[in-house]
């Protein structure tokens, strides 16, 4: 039973779509030459190069069985795809925004009739008639920020991650209409037919995505230094205690994951209460 996973071809989200299936072990033979297809090290998986724009029609269309893309791009196409889990990139917000001497500060202020500018028609829209506000919708395929300054809308619909650029161009954020991330998406005729091994593609996935910012520490100690160092491990089901075959003392080995941001503060903690042979190991996943 074969899967065929439809990736960006380009673009911000193309390589971390990549790297994730690398640490999944789906890593890509012909990634190189980024042809429109590549085999993976399985057999009965293989990658499709797309637009991430079409990644949500091809997955819904099951012309891909699964796909990386971004929420608003499936929103945007209404496409009826499962979505299996968020990759926690490629965060951003699609924002209605106004010049900054506008009189338009808040989606009060839009009436019915006012100009729209957008790459995002579709959820423009929706979000207007939600608040009963029928607007003319342009529909721009770049340089979305100068609409307002050339006459061609009164307000734009655009993408942002901070909020740099909006400020650059002048531009001030009036409402939010979708907080968005990439997500893991499956086509539901494909799901249906061959869940156990997409299933088995999410799981890998999802372990790649909740080990990262997660350190294994590792250390020896005495075994009469084990409470004092078993509460300062902030671990996520509480740490493993081994014996450990030595001369001398009794001594204990201990293991536990960790938050990356921890480890700093948390070894010179565990040294200074008994630990020893301190090691801390990065993790690729986490099932």
């Amino acid at each position: 039973m074969k899967i065929k996973i439809a990736i960006p071809s380009k673009g911000r989200i193309s390589d971390p779509s990549i790297a994730i299936l690398e640490k999944a072990g789906l890593g890509l033979k012909d990634v190189s030459n980024r042809k429109l297809f590549s085999n993976t090290h399985h057999s009965d998986i293989s990658v499709m190069f797309a637009r991430a724009a079409d990644i949500p029609e091809f997955v819904a269309d099951g012309v891909a069985d699964m796909g990386i893309t971004g929420l608003d791009l499936i929103k945007e196409n209404k496409s009826d795809v499962k979505i299996l889990a968020d990759l926690k990139f490629g965060q951003t917000s699609l924002v209605l925004a106004s010049p900054e001497e506008s009189a338009i500060d808040s989606i009060d202020d839009l009436k019915s009739g006012m100009t729209v500018a957008t790459e995002f028609p579709n959820l423009t829209n929706s979000y207007l008639k939600s608040y009963d506000i029928n607007a003319k919708i342009v529909e721009l395929t770049g340089s979305t920020e100068i609409a307002p300054f050339i006459g061609v809308a009164d307000v734009i619909a655009d993408l942002t991650s901070t909020g740099t650029t909006l400020k650059m161009n002048h531009l001030k954020v009036i409402d939010n209409i979708l907080d968005s991330s990439i997500k893991l998406i499956a086509s539901e005729n494909s799901y249906n037919e061959k869940k156990n091994l997409i299933d088995t593609i999410a799981m890998s996935i999802k372990g790649v995505i909740d080990a990262q910012g997660k350190k294994l520490l590792m250390m020896n100690l005495a075994l009469k230094n084990l409470e004092d160092v078993k509460n300062l491990m902030p671990s996520m089901t509480g740490p493993t205690v081994s014996e450990v075959l030595s001369y001398g003392e009794d001594t204990v080995a201990i293991q536990a994951v960790v938050d990356e941001k921890e480890v700093f503060n948390l070894v010179n903690k565990l040294k200074n209460a008994g630990a020893h042979d301190i090691l801390v190991v990065p993790i690729e996943r986490i099932i």
